[in-house]
């Protein structure tokens, strides 16, 4: 796994390297050929995009070009927005989280693109998001530490239990809809 870790961003995290390490080492090692670097920055400056995407948009993968490997890049100012009290705390509860699901994500998206043969283009984004929930379990259950292990046994009940609560919020869409 050769992928680098650029840090350009102005704000300073601590350890932000070894937790995009962490969440690769999830993903096998094949998965991740041809993908030089997780770029962290402050915000995207991708010229393509409208300003409004830009600024809301929290990771991007730019796949190979002739003359440039593939790599990806995550904004800080939308995984770590500068709030004040209450939502500045829970964006730093989430951070690890956050960027865990993301590298994660970046990861999915270059191998659905790049290495998986046989993943139609309108199944893309149903793939990625699969694989990315995939990894993100696996290394949820590394990194979990207490709280993980001692809701282990409950988590079955309470899949059952969100699973339950979508369909109620469905139906009560499609009640909403229908009136």
């Amino acid at each position: 796994m050769n992928v680098k870790t650029e840090i350009l961003s102005t704000r300073k995290v601590r350890s932000l390297e070894a937790l995009v390490d962490k969440a690769l080492s999830v993903i096998p090692a094949e998965h991740l050929r041809g993908l030089t670097r997780i770029v962290i920055v402050d915000a995207i400056s991708e010229p393509r995009l409208s300003s409004a995407q830009r600024a809301s948009l929290p990771a991007l993968y730019h796949p190979k070009v002739p003359g440039q490997q593939a790599w990806g890049e995550i904004a800080l100012s939308v995984v770590l927005p500068e709030k004040r009290f209450p939502k500045g705390v829970l964006s730093r509860l989430t951070l690890k989280q956050n960027i865990a699901q993301l590298v994660i994500a970046l990861a999915g998206q270059h191998y659905h693109l790049t290495l998986a043969k046989g993943t139609k283009r309108d199944r893309l984004e149903l793939a990625c998001r699969q694989y990315a929930e995939k990894y993100f379990n696996v290394w949820r259950e590394r990194e979990g530490g207490l709280r993980m292990k001692l809701t282990k046994p409950f988590r079955p009940f309470l899949d059952r239990l969100a699973k339950r609560a979508s369909k109620m919020y469905e139906r009560e869409m499609e009640k909403q809809k229908k009136a």
